[in-house]
């Protein structure tokens, strides 16, 4: 059986702007002063300064022990039913005194990946089709993402980019 100890509250000129539906599920302080937070929510993790990744933006997140490190997705294209996304520069967080804000992170950017598949492409490359679920949100959002080297707007990539995810879509269609 797993204790939880009760965190401290979040100081109030930490607190992010929350959604009237949205609710803490962790934070930690960041930076050598300790005067900024990240904080975990049911829809994402609000960064210093406010702004706020929802759980299906975030391609990576690692944890060092002392660091937190994010990968945001990026909108590279948008493309009839899904986007292409390419990672947006990572950024770090010094947290001292973590508490459960990383597992938080690891389990809702895990738990946001509904369906991936690999899929190689000719001559080189390939493509990974996702969909994510998004919280407050019914459906999944699909994406692609390319490997390197892959010719990412030649029309045949495009037309088998389009049929995977389309064959996707279906695959994970509930039942009728």
């Amino acid at each position: 059986m797993k204790l939880f100890r009760r965190s401290p509250k979040l100081p109030p000129e930490m607190r992010p702007a929350l959604e009237a539906d949205e609710r803490i599920l962790a934070w930690a302080t960041v930076g050598e002063a300790q005067d900024q937070a990240l904080v975990a929510t049911n829809r994402g993790l609000w960064l210093p300064g406010g702004r706020r990744l929802g759980w299906h933006e975030i391609h990576k997140a690692a944890w060092s022990g002392r660091e937190l490190r994010i990968t945001p997705a990026e909108v590279a294209h948008e493309r009839n039913g899904y986007t292409v996304l390419v990672d947006a520069p990572v950024v770090g967080f010094l947290v001292l005194e973590p508490g459960e804000l990383p597992d938080q992170v690891r389990t809702r950017v895990t738990r946001s990946v509904a369906y991936t598949t690999h899929h190689p492409l000719p001559p080189h490359g390939g493509v990974r089709v996702v969909g994510r679920r998004i919280s407050g949100v019914n459906g999944l959002s699909w994406s692609v993402r390319y490997d390197a080297k892959t010719a990412v707007d030649a029309e045949p990539v495009i037309e088998v980019t389009d049929q995977l995810v389309e064959a996707a879509k279906e695959a994970s269609a509930p039942p009728a």
